[in-house]
């Protein structure tokens, strides 16, 4: 069964108007009505109710949001289309538009800032910080899309470096569900048994390379994955330990 088409934008470019007031300075944003009920079941649900019948107030506030985060909402729901970020800095935003998705019941727009992200990481050969990881942990549920394309890339982060760098070990050994979540992501490779090293092995190295005796170490420098990755983990190492859940803008 095919999926059903989208309406395009000007049947969804209705008169009736609704006003949202966002952040702490209620912020005014006037809205198309049925563009952002189309997209949203969470405002649909405000402005229509179980019934679905048109309710006579048009207004809402979002005190608790950040101004840039709807500003960027606001500009996926009339072009539906998403800047790519200029650096990692712009991360952040997009991160926070991501929860703002799960927390409108946005499905198209997560996936949209999911492969966003994920089309930044993979194109600067870079991998998600230590501070990112835990915002999103912080603010969303297991089974969560960003969560798993941002565990999966730190699986292959760690998997593949020499050494562990300390933030990363200090966060592993308190956050019991991502240490988890790192070896599920890795079960879902499939790897053949003959590609994994066998500590059972009767040999001295046990399939391990040569010179590899033991578990890796936590590293005392930078290890040889992407400077870029590298120097992001040390920025945010600090934030990161002290148990923040901010964006690390």
């Amino acid at each position: 069964m095919s999926e059903k088409a989208e309406k395009p934008l000007h049947e969804l470019l209705s008169r009736s108007l609704v006003d949202i007031y966002v952040g702490p300075d209620s912020t005014h944003w006037i809205l198309h009505e049925k563009l952002l009920c189309y997209y949203s079941p969470f405002f649909a649900h405000t402005f229509y109710g179980k019934d679905k019948k048109a309710s006579s107030t048009k207004a809402f506030g979002i005190p608790d949001i950040e101004d840039g985060p709807f500003e960027l909402f606001v500009g996926w729901l009339y072009s539906r289309a998403l800047r790519y970020p200029d650096s990692e800095s712009d991360i952040g935003p997009l991160l926070d538009l991501y929860l703002l998705s799960t927390r409108f019941e946005m499905e198209a727009l997560g996936a949209d800032v999911v492969e966003t992200v994920r089309a930044w990481y993979h194109n600067n050969e870079t991998y998600p910080g230590l501070r990112r990881v835990q915002y999103i942990y912080s603010n969303t549920d297991e089974d969560n899309p960003m969560r798993e394309m941002m565990v999966g890339a730190v699986a292959r982060y760690l998997t593949l470096s020499e050494r562990i760098p300390p933030h990363w070990d200090k966060a592993l050994r308190k956050n019991g569900q991502l240490a988890v979540d790192i070896i599920r992501s890795i079960q879902e490779w499939h790897l053949e048994g003959r590609s994994v090293p066998d500590a059972r092995d009767v040999s001295l190295e046990r399939g391990r390379a040569e010179g590899k005796v033991g578990f890796s170490a936590v590293m005392d420098g930078e290890s040889n994955m992407s400077h870029a990755a590298s120097q992001e983990e040390v920025d945010g190492e600090e934030h990161a330990e002290n148990g923040q859940n901010g964006n690390g803008e």
